[in-house]
């Protein structure tokens, strides 16, 4: 062997025990597995009070929202589609989150086609005023343009989810002969949620 590959070959053999002894001594440095855990859950614990004092002394950099699940919308859609079904009312039930964004929307049998798009945007209504749509149709006198705002809808038929006062959803039904019976049924779906 030449004395560059003599060179190389020990650089390479020495890293490699290098590397294996840091291994080892690495790995027997480890603390006993009931501190480990301690000092991992007090690191969290610390984190955690770090969270809390900085949300108490007024972060206005977060908000902290409350948000409904798949499941509690797909309940209250349910009850709304099952409360118009029990009055043989053909009618599409649609739930939006906080930011109108569609959570569900479930489709009654031989509901009409227009009563899709109409429940999701009565939803939207509802929770972007946090009002049913019903009153906010008289608010149109007053301001005529408000109808003007796309994705919005002000026939009776939708309504908001409140959680403390607070918007977090809304549910809009479409379909049945007059608004009042839409919001009777949308009014369903938020009991729902309360049981």
């Amino acid at each position: 062997m030449n004395t560059r590959t003599r060179v190389l070959t020990g650089t390479a053999l020495a890293v490699a025990l290098g590397a294996g002894a840091f291994g080892a001594v690495s790995a027997s440095a480890t603390p006993a597995a009931g501190s480990a855990s301690a000092s991992v859950a007090s690191k969290k614990d610390d984190a955690k009070k770090d969270d809390a004092k900085k949300g108490e002394a007024g972060d206005k950099n977060f908000t902290t929202t409350t948000h409904l699940t798949v499941d509690a919308a797909t309940r209250a859609a349910q009850a709304a589609l099952q409360a118009a079904q029990a009055e043989n009312q053909k009618v599409t039930v649609a739930v939006v989150d906080r930011n109108g964004n569609t959570i569900v929307t479930l489709r009654g049998d031989g509901a009409g086609p227009q009563s899709y798009e109409s429940a999701q945007r009565k939803a939207y209504t509802a929770v972007s005023w946090n009002a049913p749509t019903s009153v906010l149709v008289g608010r149109l006198a007053q301001a005529p343009n408000l109808k003007d705002i796309p994705g919005t809808l002000f026939l009776g038929g939708g309504t908001p989810v409140q959680a403390n006062g607070a918007p977090v959803a809304g549910i809009g039904v479409a379909g049945a002969p007059s608004g009042d019976l839409d919001e009777k049924f949308a009014k369903a779906g938020v009991d729902a949620l309360a049981k």
